[in-house]
């Protein structure tokens, strides 16, 4: 079950990815960050969901600037 800290923290970490990522639409990253929280949703162990949550996120939202970036 996820808690409501737990949801807070997400929050967060959209809110970090936003500022660190200006030229992305906070649409896709708040999209990014959903996706991959749901991927984690059946885990048991909630202690490192959001940060783990944010690290993928972060790495996908640096190949995407890579691969915007080489077009």
């Amino acid at each position: 079950m996820i808690g409501d800290d737990e949801l807070l923290q997400i929050e967060q970490v959209i809110e970090r990815l936003t500022t660190r990522y200006p030229t992305v639409s906070p649409v896709d990253i708040e999209h990014i960050v959903r996706t991959v929280h749901k991927r984690l949703a059946k885990g048991r162990i909630r202690d490192f969901v959001p940060l783990l949550v944010e690290k993928a996120a972060r790495r996908e939202l640096s190949d995407r600037a890579a691969t915007e970036a080489v077009s």
